[in-house]
């Protein structure tokens, strides 16, 4: 009778040590979905919070006169070019629609060598 006893404590107790064996992993993904959902409710509220700014009016009117460079009727838009030179020589303003750079314009490749590496592109060569 105690052996009867004692196998079945013992299944018991491999039966349970299993189970709980087997709910950790469980738990550790339902902490880190838990966790995930908190991170993604603060991107949430932070996402409203910009839809609503960027709904109002003064969030417009300040994206038209930075970014998309407009005026109102009866102002002129001025934009400050930097000398060829120096960037310590003082900006020259020049009105819209009047802009000449004064120099030639860089070759596409030039372009491209400048937003892939920090350097001046390479002198071209004669030859």
């Amino acid at each position: 009778m105690f052996a009867v006893i004692l196998a079945v404590g013992l299944i018991l107790t491999i039966n349970f040590s299993t189970r709980i064996a087997a709910g950790r992993p469980l738990l550790e993904a339902y902490e880190a979905v838990k966790d995930e959902i908190a991170d993604l409710e603060t991107e949430q509220t932070r996402l409203i919070a910009e839809r609503d700014y960027a709904l109002n009016d003064f969030y417009v009117e300040e994206w038209a006169r930075g970014r998309g460079k407009m005026v109102r009727v009866g102002e002129k838009l001025i934009i400050p070019v930097p000398s060829q030179s120096t960037l310590l020589t003082p900006l020259v303003p020049m009105e819209v629609g009047a802009f000449d750079s004064g120099y030639d314009q860089p070759e596409n490749w030039e372009l491209w060598w400048s937003l892939f590496f920090d350097s001046p592109p390479p002198a071209p060569t004669d030859g």
